[in-house]
């Protein structure tokens, strides 16, 4: 029998693991099954999903849900990366959070990946030259998540925020695909020039809780910054640094920290 002219059903493993927990959910709590089924279980892909519940994050008297809604609607359908990188950040903080048990927590639950997935819709709107908009969901984004990442910025795929907490991104900063992060970590300008003013993560970083990363300067691939340390120079590949100002204190230890998590100085 020809199978030419049957459709084929398009695989997505995150997203069936998703309204597979959130099925597991309702039975084992069924006074959260309303959620569980507004947020998960009543949507079709992963990306509706992603939609309904920035929307209902992000929603206030000036901007509705319904047309939040609307707007996070068309991101996804427009740029298909917007899911792909969702996708990646939701695998990458089920691999490194350890208190991530489920793949429906981060959708959920944690406010790190959710302000990351606005970051992105905000960003999308920042390419379309819609500013106001963009401003309005980085606005509402760091007033509900604590997270304040300016549109501008550019963030790669596999991104994990851990708490998540005071967490400042500017303008022309740039992150790399496989990082991770902690909270209170900041990666900013060191003055009012208005150009490219802030870091460069590279691939595979590990940001350590406090760090501040200052000024137009490049972290090499699959580096460590230590926690509290003040990073002002170009960090090499694969260094681990620490300190205020921030030196080079040894190797990174491994060949990616970020999926590691590991944030201490091993003496050889």
């Amino acid at each position: 029998m020809s199978l030419k002219h049957h459709a084929v059903t398009p695989v997505d493993p995150v997203w069936d693991r998703i309204r597979h927990e959130a099925e597991e959910a309702t039975a084992a709590e069924p006074v959260m099954g309303g959620l569980f089924h507004s947020a998960i279980l009543h949507h079709d892909s992963l990306e509706k999903a992603l939609g309904y519940r920035l929307a209902q994050k992000l929603a206030s008297d000036d901007m509705p849900a319904q047309m939040l809604r609307e707007l996070t609607d068309e991101a996804y359908a427009r740029n298909p990366w917007l899911g792909e990188a969702a996708r990646a950040d939701i695998a990458a903080t089920f691999e490194r959070d350890p208190v991530c048990h489920r793949m429906l927590q981060p959708v959920l639950y944690f406010k790190g990946f959710q302000a990351v997935q606005a970051h992105r819709v905000a960003h999308w709107l920042w390419t379309e030259k819609r500013a106001d908009l963009a401003y309005f969901f980085q606005m509402r984004s760091s007033e509900e998540f604590g997270v304040d990442i300016h549109p501008g910025a550019r963030m790669g795929k596999g991104i994990m925020i851990d708490h998540a907490h005071s967490i400042v991104i500017g303008e022309t900063a740039t992150v790399g695909d496989n990082v991770s992060m902690l909270h209170s970590v900041t990666l900013g300008g060191t003055g009012k020039e208005d150009d490219d003013r802030h870091p460069k993560i590279g691939s595979g970083v590990l940001i350590g809780a406090g760090a501040k990363v200052l000024g137009a300067i490049r972290v090499g691939d699959c580096s460590r910054i230590a926690a509290g340390s003040v990073v002002l120079e170009e960090v090499p590949p694969l260094k681990t640094v620490a300190g205020v100002p921030a030196r080079i204190v040894g190797e990174a230890g491994c060949s990616c920290p970020s999926a590691t998590m590991d944030q201490l100085l091993h003496e050889h």
